[in-house]
């Protein structure tokens, strides 16, 4: 492939390898850095001198140096390796932390939160991102970016998932660089008075303020909070039946401000511009006025990570576009996203980000290929089959990751692109109209009024997709290998329809062909596969028991459990789930567990094998153990966290094992003796 070609496609490559070495490894960043310096003197000899033999050191040279830049950047991202960073403190007594609000996290229904840049602990500077949980009152007012605070707190790991096939919540802050967080009281909490501010403060700060001068204008409130997705990047206060009819219809990518709106802008001011052009050096001023721009944009969402993300990438392209070399795009992606992740490095774990640029290269690669392959004489059939062509080429891009990660595919996808993307543009610079008029105080009526009407439309239009739940295809098990074929699938496949040669078509084949066999491997297994565990479910007990591809969920509370369903369903290749309500008593093999609840009523047999003690019943732990002699105790999240700490200390007493699902996870059976 031609792509591999170009010199920034290369690099980018060299320092994404060394950015995923240096993630899941601890090297010290001083080791790469070390490296990096060594290499100088071989890069200054090898660039002076032709390659040997044919052999291009000097390529090779650089290539190392990008990986081992890579390598250096991730790890001063994640900066656990340096010496000032605050994992190196005892985090389990309590410190005086200066912390600056970096982000305001979507708050759950108990608390607040907040991702925090640590200052100093204990008068010491310091640094890390760390999390800050508070509970949630709607008397106190919220902090915002760069509002800094003083907490005397100590510091918890991110927990694991306690529930098997669970989002791993630790390892996607791992993925940001952030390791711990404080749940700090609120006597132990100060607000630091006149806060230094910086320039993602300032964004954040103006955003609200135009966010509040838009809760002024006729709007209604579903489609305000679209606007606010749309043109602001601000979903928070999307409802969720519009927010599930968007993901169901496949036009998610509408509401989150990333490289189609930004595209799209770019176009935009390409024309509003293009007079500029007939002024000396007008081509110069137009891209300065318009990455202007484009950047001004980007402080009015809020400097969010993916609209910095795009408008980066479109300030390159928009060079490419002064340039004028628009075959040249491989070479624009691929330097924006080489100097994204230098900035950042950690952006690549970041679904966002890979989706991004998954589709961008796809569009960029698989539109033209497309647009050969059939091009249609009648301007509208034309205009239709480009809208078309585009979304097959960013659908094609995004699937085996999407599937990776969402499990789903929205087959209508491309009936609501070509319903709502021709509008886009229209929808986007009114709305840009809105907002400045809004600000301004002339925003008419009757523009506001319209606005709201065509964002009701958009809006319903969507849900009129999406309600045609036949064509979404949900719980779709794909694996990391799944992952890797799958795109190596859709590589082959364009090529041999682009390029037909035996060769491709037998790659295609045998890509198709182990894919389905690695599906049909994975039932194979699930066929054979027997299991029984106890779930760690707040305030609810619940058993999964599992037998080939059929669970049953035996639970406490059965209308909280369709998620946890699922979930099973794609991680264990399953075709279908049952509730069952829980009973007391259950056979496992030659075992038996009984379950306690809350009524505290004793099983008529002793000597058990299990005893789990669920919704914190009120019983004397000491005789329970003499008359039931059970052999393991076990403990669940519908139980209080006083009352399992009690149990722990009796059980140790006695010297029986006691398991609780709060600090272990699930805990499974054995099925035999």
């Amino acid at each position: 492939m031609h792509l591999f070609n170009f010199v920034s496609v290369k690099l980018t490559l060299g320092l994404i390898t060394g950015i995923v070495i240096g993630f899941y490894t601890d090297i010290p960043p001083q080791l790469p850095l070390l490296g990096l310096l060594a290499l100088l003197p071989v890069l200054y000899k090898t660039y002076t001198k032709p390659p040997y033999e044919g052999v291009p050191y000097f390529a090779l040279s650089v290539y190392f140096a990008t990986v081992l830049l890579g390598l250096f950047a991730v790890r001063m991202s994640s900066a656990t390796g340096l010496p000032h960073h605050y994992a190196h403190r005892d985090l389990t007594v309590d410190h005086v932390w200066q912390l600056k609000i970096d982000d305001v996290l979507k708050p759950n229904a108990y608390t607040q939160r907040y991702v925090a840049k640590v200052l100093s602990i204990d008068q010491q500077e310091s640094t890390g991102k760390i999390i800050v949980s508070l509970p949630l009152n709607p008397t106190e007012p919220l902090f915002n970016v760069d509002d800094e605070l003083v907490v005397l707190s100590s510091a918890k790991e991110i927990a694991p998932p306690l529930h098997p096939h669970q989002f791993n919540y630790k390892a996607y802050l791992e993925k940001q660089g952030i390791y711990h967080q404080i749940h700090p009281h609120a006597q132990a909490l100060h607000r630091v008075e006149h806060p230094s501010r910086t320039l993602k403060g300032l964004a954040a700060a103006y955003r609200e303020h135009l966010i509040a001068q838009l809760e002024q204008e006729a709007l209604g409130k579903d489609e305000r909070a679209v606007i606010q997705a749309l043109l602001l990047g601000k979903r928070d206060d999307i409802a969720t039946h519009t927010y599930n009819a968007y993901k169901d219809a496949g036009a998610l990518h509408i509401l989150a401000v990333s490289g189609l709106h930004v595209g799209i802008l770019l176009l935009l001011l390409q024309w509003i511009f293009s007079p500029l052009e007939r002024l000396p050096r007008g081509k110069a001023l137009k891209l300065m006025v318009i990455v202007g721009l484009l950047w001004a944009y980007a402080f009015v969402a809020g400097l969010s990570p993916s609209i910095v993300r795009a408008v980066t990438m479109f300030s390159f392209v928009a060079y490419a576009m002064y340039i004028n070399r628009p075959t040249n795009a491989f070479n624009v992606i691929a330097l924006s996203m080489f100097f994204i992740l230098l900035f950042n490095p950690l952006f690549l774990f970041q679904v966002g980000f890979q989706m991004s640029y998954t589709a961008v290269f796809a569009i960029v690669w698989i539109y033209p290929k497309l647009q050969r392959f059939w091009r249609p004489r009648h301007l509208i059939l034309r205009n239709a089959w480009q809208l078309l062509s585009v979304s097959i080429a960013a659908q094609l891009g995004v699937l085996p990751i999407s599937l990776f990660y969402f499990h789903q595919f929205p087959a209508l996808f491309f009936v609501a692109n070509l319903l709502v993307v021709p509008f886009l543009g229209l929808i986007l610079g009114t709305g840009i109209a809105v907002i400045v008029l809004s600000q301004v105080g002339g925003l008419p009526s009757f523009l506001s009024i319209g606005y709201n009407a065509s964002i009701q439309t958009m809006n319903a239009v969507v849900g009129w997709v999406a309600q045609h739940e036949d064509f979404v295809l949900r719980n779709i098990p794909f694996d990391g290998f799944q992952l890797v074929l799958g795109y190596f699938v859709v590589l082959a496949l364009v090529v041999c329809l682009s390029q037909p040669q035996w060769k491709t078509t037998v790659a295609f084949l045998v890509g198709s062909i182990t894919l389905q066999g690695w599906a049909i491997g994975k039932q194979w297994q699930v066929s054979h596969k027997e299991s029984l565990f106890l779930t760690h479910t707040t305030k609810n007990t619940v058993l999964v028991h599992q037998t080939g591809a059929h669970a049953t969920l035996y639970a406490r509370d059965s209308t909280r459990l369709t998620r946890m369903a699922n979930t099973l369903k794609v991680a264990e290749y399953l075709q279908s789930v049952s509730v069952q309500p829980l009973q007391q008593n259950y056979r496992i093999g030659h075992k038996r567990l009984y379950v306690l609840d809350r009524l505290g009523l004793y099983p008529t047999q002793t000597s058990l094998d299990f005893l789990l003690l669920t919704q914190s019943p009120k019983i004397h732990l000491e005789r329970l153990l003499d008359s039931l002699a059970p052999k393991k105790v076990l403990a669940d999240g519908s139980n209080y966290h006083s009352d399992i700490d009690r149990w722990k200390k009796t059980c140790a007493a006695r010297a029986i094992p006691f398991y609780t699902t709060k600090e272990k996870g699930a805990f499974y059976f054995a099925h035999s003796d």
